[in-house]
């Protein structure tokens, strides 16, 4: 496999040296080249460089200081909007304003952002994604001025790296692949799958400072709960129907 693929990095710290246009472009256009549902690619990026705009956004992504380093901001978006004006310039009807249709442009947006992620690296550059798009959904919204038919999905900053942070560890690929059919998951092998990840330096720090008997406490207890999941949940789906969905 090549080794590009398994160095990627969540940098987090940026210089302020800015992405040229022609740059970002090249990056941009090779996102676009991602797969697409029907080939209609019903998505849209937002693309933020205006420090007032970023303010703002860095707001809505949890005060992530890195939203205000990175020189550039990009908001990967679910997007049927375009493509029912076209259908209705067609003579066409659109039926496009169900969950179904929600679910395959957030797809669609989601390969775009991965194919971004990865010719930004392949260009010298940091990148990471920001899971907070969706948590505040209805301010990006209005942030962004989006209409009826577009939904925030995905988020990332972009710039040049001011940090050298180490490979975060990933699962083994037994746990993560099944082959012909869907294989359950004995205790045993759920041990063995996560036993590198807990045993690590990383993690026994992590449960000293949070004050927790294991790593799956932390998740539950203190980064996605199950009060914040509902909560966010909620506000999410509501941004979705008010947009049309």
């Amino acid at each position: 496999m090549n080794n590009f693929f398994q160095s990627h990095k969540s940098i987090r710290k940026y210089k302020s040296d800015p992405v040229s246009d022609s740059l970002l472009d090249e990056i941009l256009l090779s996102g676009t080249r991602a797969s697409t549902t029907g080939n209609m690619q019903v998505y849209s990026i937002i693309v933020n460089r205006d420090p007032a705009i970023k303010e703002k956004l860095w707001e809505v992504h949890f005060r992530q200081n890195m939203v205000l380093e990175a020189p550039v901001h990009l908001t990967f978006c679910a997007d049927f909007n375009r493509f029912n004006i076209w259908c209705r310039l067609r003579k066409a009807d659109p039926g496009y304003n169900n969950f179904l249709s929600f679910f395959t442009a957030a797809i669609d947006a989601l390969l775009v952002s991965q194919n971004v992620c990865l010719a930004a690296e392949e260009k010298g550059l940091g990148i990471c994604y920001l899971g907070t798009a969706t948590y505040n959904a209805e301010r990006i919204i209005e942030i962004l001025n989006l209409p009826q038919g577009v939904v925030p999905v995905a988020a990332i900053v972009m710039g040049y790296s001011d940090e050298e942070p180490g490979i975060t560890h990933r699962l083994p690929l037994e746990s993560v692949v099944h082959y012909e059919k869907y294989k359950e998951f004995t205790p045993e092998l759920i041990n063995e799958i996560y036993r590198e990840r807990e045993s690590s330096d990383q993690t026994k720090e992590l449960l000293r400072i949070n004050e927790k008997e294991t790593l799956a406490q932390i998740y539950t207890d203190k980064r996605y709960t199950r009060k914040d999941n509902e909560y966010f949940s909620v506000k999410f789906l509501e941004a979705i129907k008010k947009q049309g969905f």
